[in-house]
């Protein structure tokens, strides 16, 4: 059996590590309350899923002052996640590609009343 040319990337399996990696993809940079808020998490869960994804080589982090002094993060998603970003969407778009006809076939062509 032959390697698919696409995998889905365990560390994206997570749904916050998705979308982190895909709010990051969007833009160049996001500050760190900012993509805490779209996310809807607290700092302690962010930071954890930050950690594994910089670990993993998908993010960077650098800090700024702003013009209160006080200390603000940017992340950005690095080439490396980037591409495991692209990869995994790959392989989702060839398994849902996969299931469509199947799943075609079963939903009713109407909506519920």
């Amino acid at each position: 059996m032959t390697q698919p040319a696409f995998a889905l990337d365990p560390l994206l399996l997570e749904p916050k590590r998705l979308q982190i990696c895909g709010s990051l993809g969007a833009v160049d940079e996001l500050e760190f309350g900012t993509l805490r808020d779209v996310l809807g998490v607290a700092d302690s869960v962010l930071s954890k899923h930050l950690k594994t994804l910089d670990e993993a080589g998908y993010v960077a982090a650098r800090k700024q002052r702003a013009s209160t002094g006080r200390p603000r993060t940017w992340i950005t998603l690095t080439r490396v996640g980037q591409r495991a970003l692209q990869g995994h969407v790959a392989a989702l778009r060839r398994l849902a590609g996969d299931l469509a006809p199947e799943t075609a076939a079963q939903a009713p062509l109407t909506s519920p009343a």
